[in-house]
């Protein structure tokens, strides 16, 4: 009965998926339904990173990446700033000091031998007063102990040496910093990961995980059964690299479900091209220890523009670029969790001028000209944003580093999840995909 039942349900899927068209990227999909060694959830960097990562180190695994949108890096990596982060702000000894330097070296190997467009632009990291500068030296010495490359202090006097319209009492000049498009080196991922016999299907979103019972050959996996709407792929392990839905899937495999992931939006403004003169380097704020997010920066892009921003404002949709994007299902699931009206509440008053900011973009202009005074409300218009996925615990606290979990049973077991891969992800990417690489070959023993 069982095997009759599957096999109706195989048919169709076979069908559908033989017109499945990649935009960018075709993949052949008539051996669907044959079992994989590894399905990748997730067309963003970090999954096309490790999905190319695991056929670099084991050419004979039969490996597909899945993705819900009809392209990749559709969000997270097609949404953020573009810079190539140098690994100055993090933890000693955590992982996202780790990986970043180390995904800071790779990925400029990379981008060099792929020929992708980049430019090493550095950054500078600004103090206005002597609270700020005080805190700069500490951020020097955290850089130093992540092994940073090229780290200088500089005196006020040396500022414009590096921007010359910028002002500031003391900063940090990180020429390592650079940009890059993000999406553009997620593609090449994915090109290398097909040429090597990697498959990509998209508009396959996942909505959930069983186990096909029909036979259970003695030593051989039963696999797991990769659901989405009236399909499904066959695999005997899934990596899950899904950014804004990292906990749902998570659940879906009996992982707990915290940390919780709740939507903020980054919203930018754009520097009028008659004063982007004005800025040739990444111009950072020191960040406020006091606050959970870094503040308005300057971030020159490789096709010319410069972004101001982001501010951080709480999203209304795990996909709201937008103030009209809302979802019920998110915000009915915010509005039940502790945890975001702890964070609301601790920092209620900052969250009221972004919102204010967010609406009066204009009254924004205060924190752009403490750096680079010549700017006016006139100079700026608004940009695009982005949305990231921050992992809260239920205290209420940013989880802040990167997070990695396996569920309970048959299936759970076999399932790893990437649950939160902020910034510097990008970055990071080749790092954190050799990173769970080695996970996957000591637990999953490939």
């Amino acid at each position: 009965m069982t095997g009759s039942i599957l096999s109706l349900l195989i048919k169709p899927t076979i069908s559908s998926n033989l017109n499945c068209l990649i935009r960018r990227y075709t993949s052949s999909s008539s051996d669907v339904c044959n079992v994989y060694d590894l399905v990748v959830v997730g067309g963003g960097i970090v999954g096309c990173a490790t999905a190319r990562e695991m056929l670099i180190r084991h050419p004979n695994l039969k490996i597909a990446i899945v993705e819900k949108e009809n392209a990749l890096a559709k969000h997270q990596t097609g949404h953020n700033s573009g810079v190539i982060h140098a690994g100055i702000y993090y933890m000693p000894g955590s992982m996202k000091a780790k990986l970043c330097v180390e995904g800071l070296k790779l990925s400029y190997d990379y981008l060099c031998k792929k020929g992708i467009p980049h430019k090493k632009i550095g950054k500078l990291i600004v103090a206005q007063n002597e609270q700020q500068a005080n805190l700069i030296n500490v951020l020097f010495d955290r850089g130093l102990k992540n092994n940073v490359p090229d780290l200088q202090l500089v005196d006020k006097e040396c500022i414009s040496n590096y921007e010359p319209k910028c002002k500031g009492i003391k900063a940090i000049w990180s020429p390592w910093t650079g940009i890059v498009n993000w999406a553009e080196v997620c593609y090449h991922f994915a090109e290398d990961f097909q040429k090597m016999g990697g498959q990509i299907f998209l508009n396959y979103e996942v909505s959930g995980f069983s186990e096909m019972l029909e036979s259970h050959n003695e030593g051989l996996l039963t696999p797991i059964i990769v659901q989405s709407k009236n399909k499904f792929i066959s695999t005997k392990y899934v990596l899950t690299c899904a950014g804004l839905y990292s906990d749902r899937l998570a659940v879906m495999t009996g992982c707990d479900r915290n940390p919780r992931i709740v939507p903020f939006r980054g919203e930018y403004l754009l520097l009028n091209e008659n004063k982007r003169h004005l800025c040739t380097t990444n111009i950072y704020p020191v960040p406020n220890p006091k606050l959970p997010f870094l503040g308005v920066h300057f971030t020159p892009r490789i096709n010319g523009e410069i972004w101001v921003g982001p501010n951080a404002i709480l999203a209304l949709s795990r996909e709201g670029y937008k103030w009209t994007d809302i979802n019920i299902r998110d915000c009915i699931e915010m509005a039940k969790f502790p945890g975001l009206y702890k964070l609301l509440f601790r920092y209620f008053i900052p969250g009221v001028k972004e919102i204010v900011k967010s609406i009066f973009y204009p009254l924004a202009i205060k924190d752009i000209q403490k750096f680079i005074p010549e700017i006016s409300f006139k100079d700026v218009k608004r940009g695009p944003a982005g949305v990231r996925a921050q992992a809260l615990d239920n205290d209420g606290k940013l989880v802040d580093d990167f997070v990695f979990d396996s569920g309970n049973g048959s299936i759970g077991s076999r399932v790893l999840h990437c649950r939160n891969a902020p910034s510097p992800a990008a970055t990071s990417s080749m790092a954190i995909a050799k990173y769970i690489a080695d996970k996957m070959e000591n637990d999953f023993k490939f």
